[in-house]
């Protein structure tokens, strides 16, 4: 009994022995193998919770606190603070409980070198700005701005040569004794030059010419009468110089245009009397020209001097015109400031009444203009010339006498020579009106005329 214990005990000790052994040899064979199994994870960067949003990991920090961790085709440990470069594959190890990574299988079966992969990110490649590493995007930004710097100053050198500094303008207009001035002191200089004895006729006709220009304007008109200019232009209406007498009118008239404050200090400066005394007196033709423009400029739109005008005599005065040889060019432009002054105050009684409208009927109710003109006559006047050849000048007369009729139809009725004025001007326009509709245009200027010709025919 005690030699087969001793047997059964040295084959327990043998089977032990084989029972290590084999569990030594299975753990080493199980630990080569447990990476095997390890718990594998691929960080992609496009993955996203469940909220639509990417998840943040250590790639969203400031790639200035991170150490970069460079991935290569074997499984390396990721030490804490490092930065993992998307789209590398990221494992938890099991056995260890570090975090692994390593580069992504390309599509050949082969991964990209690191090497590879640094001169994608240097070359001229389009890749996540996530691949590149810190110092990578400062080497970037400092060459763009770099190049942006370089092209800043090329542009503004180009502007450089374009266009000279403004010290150096000043400099040039400091040298050429160059002076920006107002048309207020522009003014004042033109009236002291008119009115110095220093200065000659020339010098005088310039500045009237020159304040022509300025007092069109109805603010400079404004300063041309608060500085003593107007009245200085109306004491020139008396000169003996036919040139100052002509641009002083000029200037007048261009001041009192649509002017009503210039219109009422110049009718109590005895502008009114001076004009029409230049045009009942001998004068050359374009020093009448220059007094009736300046007339015109005081009479429309203002009844006070419209009846001033009557009362002083001026529609004997204009009539005197047409029996004065070489005033021809002057005969339209009076029977136009006559149609413009009985039109304006037909049309400010048909107008709907207000206020002021009732006070100005009321003023223009004390100018007997068509009376006036009935009596001496004008109507035969007007409608001798429709005997002109211009087309623009019958337009006028046409539209005057239209006016007229109203006033001297039976006038017009006894008068021969307009009669065979009428039929020849309507058989002239029928043919023009004519031939304007065979070129295509209906509505032309000759069958406009011929439209006037026949109304005024079958008014008489």
């Amino acid at each position: 009994m005690s030699h087969w214990a001793g047997l059964l005990s040295a084959a327990a000790k043998v089977s032990l022995l084989v029972l290590v052994v084999s569990a030594v040899f299975s753990r080493s064979s199980l630990s080569d193998r447990v990476p095997e199994f390890a718990l594998t994870k691929i960080e992609e960067s496009d993955i996203k919770d469940d909220s639509g949003k990417e998840p943040i990991t250590e790639d969203d920090a400031d790639p200035e606190d991170l150490e970069v961790f460079y991935p290569t085709h074997q499984w390396q440990t990721i030490r804490p603070g490092q930065a993992v470069p998307a789209g590398s594959h990221v494992r938890l190890n099991l056995q260890t409980g570090d975090r692994e990574a390593k580069l992504p299988d390309s599509e050949n079966g082969k991964s990209d070198t690191r090497e590879e992969r640094r001169r994608k990110r240097l070359g001229k490649v389009d890749v996540d700005s996530n691949s590149f590493t810190s110092q990578e995007l400062k080497k970037a930004l400092a060459k763009m701005k770099e190049s942006e710097k370089a092209e800043r100053k090329a542009h503004e050198e180009e502007v450089r040569k374009k266009f000279r500094p403004i010290e150096q303008l000043k400099e040039e207009f400091e040298k050429l004794n160059v002076k920006m001035e107002t048309d207020y002191e522009i003014m004042v200089k033109l009236i002291g030059k008119f009115n110095s004895s220093a200065s000659t006729l020339d010098e005088k006709v310039a500045a009237l010419y020159d304040l022509e220009y300025y007092v069109h304007q109805v603010d400079n008109a404004k300063d041309f009468l608060s500085m003593g200019g107007l009245q200085l232009v109306i004491d020139g209406l008396n000169s003996t110089e036919a040139a100052l007498k002509e641009h002083a009118a000029f200037v007048l008239g261009a001041a009192l245009s649509s002017n009503p404050k210039v219109q009422i200090e110049a009718i109590e400066g005895g502008a009114l009397q001076k004009l029409l005394v230049i045009l009942a007196t001998e004068q050359p033709l374009a020093v009448k020209k220059k007094a009736l423009f300046a007339l015109s400029s005081m009479l429309r739109h203002f009844p006070y001097a419209q009846q001033q005008f009557l009362k002083l005599g001026g529609l004997q005065v204009l009539r005197s015109l047409f029996r004065q040889k070489g005033m021809e060019t002057l005969h339209i432009r009076v029977v136009t400031l006559l149609y413009d002054l009985i039109m304006e105050k037909m049309l400010l009684e048909d107008s709907q009444h207000g206020d002021q409208t009732e006070e100005k009927i009321q003023q223009y109710q004390q100018v007997k203009l068509v009376p006036a003109v009935v009596e001496q006559d004008w109507c035969v006047v007007v409608s001798n010339l429709l005997a002109m050849p211009e087309h623009d000048t019958r337009e006028k007369v046409l539209k005057t006498v239209g006016v007229l009729m109203a006033f001297c139809k039976e006038r017009y009725r006894g008068d021969q020579a307009l009669s065979t004025t009428l039929s020849l001007l309507r058989s002239e326009y029928e043919e023009l009106a004519a031939e304007e509709q065979r070129e295509g245009d209906k509505d032309g200027y000759f069958k406009e005329l011929l439209g006037s010709v026949n109304t005024i025919i079958q008014e008489l």
